[in-house]
């Protein structure tokens, strides 16, 4: 340990570089939490176990894989009924059955929202955040139903629980939005979501939604 003063007790290093050995160390560790092996070249300033924790959540996530093949734009219109401006889907990643999904919305400064939103300091309104997160769990929830019934429903969403916005999304920046299904029952679901934006999260929620007749 270390005070203003240099290691406390008169201890002595057993390496010039010891610090330097204990963080390396660490990230080691850290990393072994993934569950495999990763081949890369880590770089890291300052870290700590809370950063590299962040960091192979974020290997882990980026490393699963699904035998259902990614949803083009295509696909999601022909699933949602939103349209441009409030089609908040570009792509989805992964379904698990009817237990998880996984869908991305790149964030462009055309996005019209941006206008007013802030005039020279563009940021994303959290409500869109979670419409957009809303319209991944309606692929989920309609991935459920058969091509011509997707054609005959509509998915509501009824509360939000939960929620919170933890760092601003800005354009340029591209949200990985993952959704669980907590519980299913007859048209009425719960599903708990996360946002990230560079493995970080920038907003989470818990919402019930209902499937209906357009």
């Amino acid at each position: 340990m270390l005070d203003e003063r240099g290691v406390v007790n008169g201890g002595q290093l057993r390496w010039p570089d010891e610090f330097v050995r204990h963080k390396a160390a660490d990230i080691l560790g850290d990393l072994a939490l993934t569950g495999g092996r990763v081949r890369a070249h880590i770089v890291a300033t300052k870290p700590s176990h809370s950063g590299n924790v962040a960091l192979a959540r974020a290997l882990a996530r980026a490393a699963k894989r699904s035998g259902v093949p990614a949803m083009d734009i295509g696909r999601i219109m022909d699933v949602l009924p939103h349209r441009y401006p409030f089609l908040l889907v570009d792509r989805i990643l992964e379904v698990e059955g009817e237990k998880r999904i996984v869908g991305i919305k790149n964030v462009t400064i055309n996005e019209p929202f941006f206008q007013g939103h802030f005039p020279g300091h563009p940021i994303m309104p959290g409500v869109l955040i979670i419409e957009a997160m809303a319209q991944v769990g309606g692929m989920l929830m309609m991935s459920m139903a058969g091509e011509e019934e997707v054609k005959r429903k509509v998915m509501y969403f009824m509360s939000l629980d939960n929620v919170k916005f933890r760092r601003p999304v800005v354009p340029g920046d591209q949200i990985r939005f993952e959704l669980e299904m907590l519980k299913f029952s007859g048209k009425t679901c719960r599903m708990k979501g996360q946002g990230f934006v560079d493995g970080k999260v920038v907003a989470e929620a818990e919402m019930v939604a209902r499937v209906i007749d357009r």
